[in-house]
Parts: C-alpha cells; structure tokens; sequence
C-alpha cells in the first residue's frame, strides 16, 4: 500500500508521462543561464513535456493505425528528450548522479512505448 488506508498504488502510464514532465521543467528551470543552455532548455521543455501530450491523443486515437502512429511519436519525442539530457550531461550543467532516475526513467518509457507499439502491431484489425 501506498499509505496507511489507501488503495494500492495503481500502475498509470499517463501518470508517469506527467510526472516525466514535471521533472523535466524543473531541470529545466534550473537551467545556467548561458545561451546555449537555455537553447538545450527550449529544445528539453517541448520534447520532455510532449510525450504526456501525444500519450493523451493516443488515448483517442481513431484507428489501430493512428494509435501507433501517435505512439511513435511518443517515441520520437522520448528518445531526442534523452539525447538532450546526455548534451546537458555532457556539458555538466548537472552530476549524473542528479539526472540518473530521470534517464532511467526516460529508458524505461522508451522501452514500454516501444513494447506497446510492437504489440499494437501484433493485433489483428
């Protein structure tokens, strides 16, 4: 259990995808403020916030082939949010003992995407 009389802690991929988020605004926010830090800090913001974003238009996806299409893009946005961080890294602006659960967490999303769009394409029409 989660706490004292609460339901057990239930697994929520969209709740995941925006908590990612959040965590990615504050790296983010806390950012130098060099030009080319604030540049990885456009780029970081849209891409590690637009997973939670096409995840949600997924949900509503019109057809099979639409979800997987939105799925990739979650994908896309997933693994160009991770090259960022290894640039942020690599200048560091942060140890890696800061960024660690936020990339493994990136790696984990791009591995249940990735799992999920491969099923999606398994499943007859």
């Amino acid at each position: 259990m989660s706490e004292v009389g609460k339901k057990p802690y239930k697994f929520d991929l969209e709740d995941r995808f925006i908590d990612f988020a959040s965590r990615v605004i504050d790296v983010v926010e806390s950012l130098p403020r060099t030009i080319a830090a604030k540049h990885l800090g456009n780029q970081l913001v849209r891409s590690g916030t637009a997973p939670a974003l096409n995840y949600g238009e997924a949900q509503a996806a019109e057809s099979k082939a639409d979800f997987v299409h939105k799925m990739k893009i979650v994908l896309k946005e997933l693994r160009e949010t991770k090259v960022c961080l290894k640039i942020i890294l690599k200048r560091n602006y942060f140890s890696q003992e800061k960024l660690a659960s936020l990339c493994q967490e990136n790696d984990e999303l791009v591995a249940i995407i990735f799992k999920s769009i491969a099923t999606s394409r398994e499943i007859k029409p």
